[in-house]
């Protein structure tokens, strides 16, 4: 049985944790609302630009001189998975999530005879792809304490674009959390290279879909927007990823803190009746001495 000091020693230290668990948690609060309502103020944009690009693209699909970023080089042989995680854990199965989802989808893609490299975004995704495909990783993407930028999504945008005009991928994937609300984060994969075209002709075929004029010609407009695209999509999967860490960190340490609540409980009335029954001990010792004499 734990002496008294020992359980004392034991009821001081979760006290110290559960203090900063609830710490974290108000931290973590604080940060969501900002990081979900940038989140879903990008949503509508990246989803606008899909749908115009749907449009714009539909008629230059087809063409031998289309852009690598929307026809991709006409094979499928090198896949490219970017991998959106968090830079810290201490926020439950969130990483550990978007990893799992990323290396399903290698290895499926492994089966059928692919090669894929990896562009992990944030530390814990990197460090878990590194356990099972250590090699594969082409490039390392810290996102740090900032808040996320544009312009990183952009650099990495260029990346990718210039990774593709050197032939080292053939189709580009991004994998990330999306966020639904704070007890809810759906790791999905997104196709980037080629630019997927699944809905244009439904949207073609909708009276109600917008009917879109370009000038000048849709070849120049493309070889802007293509680009923009494929940053504003990874910008939108940072931001996703930002309020689901966010969430899932608020979700996990709430849920620590009344681990600990419980644990204090448990300790304290343990050290109650170990106290209690040291001062039984000591007084039955007293009134045997004292009936001995």
């Amino acid at each position: 049985m734990p002496s008294l000091k020992e359980l004392r020693g034991r009821i001081n230290s979760v006290k110290s944790t559960k203090k900063i668990t609830s710490a974290m948690k108000m931290v973590a609060a604080s940060k969501l609302k900002r990081a979900q309502g940038a989140a879903e103020a990008a949503r509508p944009y990246a989803e606008a630009m899909q749908r115009m690009l749907n449009a714009l693209a539909k008629s230059l699909a087809g063409q031998p001189n289309a852009s690598p970023l929307l026809a991709g080089t006409g094979r499928d042989q090198t896949h490219l998975l970017v991998v959106v995680s968090a830079d810290r854990g201490l926020a439950g199965g969130f990483n550990s999530n978007v990893g799992r989802a990323a290396r399903n989808h290698a290895r499926k893609l492994r089966a059928d005879g692919k090669t894929v490299k990896f562009l992990p975004i944030g530390r814990k995704g990197a460090d878990y792809l590194e356990r099972e495909f250590r090699g594969d990783l082409v490039h390392r993407e810290l996102i740090g304490n900032k808040p996320t930028d544009y312009g990183q999504a952009a650099s990495i945008g260029a990346k990718i674009n210039d990774m593709l005009s050197k032939g080292e991928f053939d189709v580009c994937t991004l994998v990330f959390n999306r966020f639904n609300n704070v007890m809810s984060q759906t790791p999905i994969t997104v196709q980037l290279i080629p630019l997927a075209l699944d809905d244009a002709e439904d949207a073609a075929d909708d009276a109600d879909a917008p009917q879109y004029e370009f000038e000048p010609d849709e070849e120049t407009i493309l070889a802007r927007l293509l680009p923009q695209n494929l940053s504003m999509q990874i910008y939108r999967a940072m931001l996703e990823s930002a309020a689901g860490e966010q969430g899932a960190r608020m979700t996990a340490m709430d849920s620590a803190t009344r681990n600990a609540g419980k644990m204090i409980d448990r300790l304290t009335l343990n050290y109650n009746r170990t106290r209690q029954a040291n001062i039984t001990k000591e007084l039955i010792e007293i009134i045997s001495g004292a009936e001995a004499v």
